[in-house]
């Protein structure tokens, strides 16, 4: 994996009882009855899935490439969760629950994307003065904690905010959000909401816990559709791609200011 197990990984969590299961930005929690949490990252390519219980001698039907399930973690009435990463970009970590927030993994974390506290003003104040590209600082996950390269680049679209312009633009002299800005969180929202509903996106390895591909990839505005036309009402324009930070940004160069 990416970093070295815990020490006395299997025999710590041996025995202990899941009180709760949560997300910080890109982090799974799952907090333990020992006050510790088990915290857990997916990297690039790692899934988790759910094997029911089935008869002894009976193969599990979502059994993947052994040498890619890296851990297993079995439950009571025969269930288990199952860790797939074939590139081992993922960790797993266990940390005192009351000490996450301090952690260095998190302190440093923006705001939660789906959160009330993400809003117009505090993307005016995060913005104002800033040469940066938008896309750039809403992917910094110093300042929004979750964001990635697709739903960036859909959210822009629906906010009608070209990715390539500067984050300071978008801020009036006074300090106050655009109209454009001001239609940029519930467009993150909307993205990530009909996201989750569809089961995610899988465009290489993301996979549900039964192993069954996410949905969201099919209803892409501009994402990996470069030369189709707009889906905007009205627009002419088709889908540019460009490269920023090493990453592909897809979006409508007529409709996206």
């Amino acid at each position: 994996m990416r970093v070295p197990f815990p020490p006395r990984f299997a025999a710590r969590l041996q025995g202990r009882r899941v009180l709760d299961l949560r997300r910080r930005a890109k982090y799974l929690i799952a907090d333990l009855d020992d006050e510790h949490s088990l915290v857990m990252h997916l990297g690039m390519s790692g899934s988790f899935r759910i094997d029911e219980a089935t008869p002894v001698g009976f193969p599990r039907k979502s059994d993947k490439i052994a040498a890619h399930d890296h851990v297993v973690f079995h439950l009571d009435q025969e269930k288990r969760v199952v860790y797939n990463d074939p590139r081992r970009f993922g960790c797993m970590l266990l940390i005192a629950t009351n000490e996450i927030d301090a952690d260095k993994l998190f302190r440093g974390l923006g705001v939660e994307p789906l959160s009330d506290a993400l809003d117009a003003a505090l993307l005016a104040r995060v913005f104002r003065g800033r040469a940066a590209p938008v896309k750039a600082l809403l992917l910094d996950q110093r300042l929004i904690a979750g964001l990635g390269n697709i739903y960036v680049c859909e959210a822009l679209h629906r906010a009608h905010i070209s990715p390539l312009c500067a984050a300071g633009s978008l801020v009036t002299a006074r300090g106050r959000p655009t109209a454009a800005l001001a239609r940029l969180p519930q467009a993150i929202k909307e993205v990530l909401t009909d996201a989750l509903k569809a089961g995610g996106s899988s465009l290489r390895d993301h996979r549900q816990i039964d192993g069954s591909l996410g949905y969201f990839q099919h209803s892409f505005r501009v994402y990996d559709r470069e030369g189709a036309a707009c889906p905007t009402p009205g627009c002419t324009g088709s889908i540019a791609r460009a490269v920023q930070s090493g990453r592909s940004t897809f979006y409508c160069p007529h409709c996206q200011k």
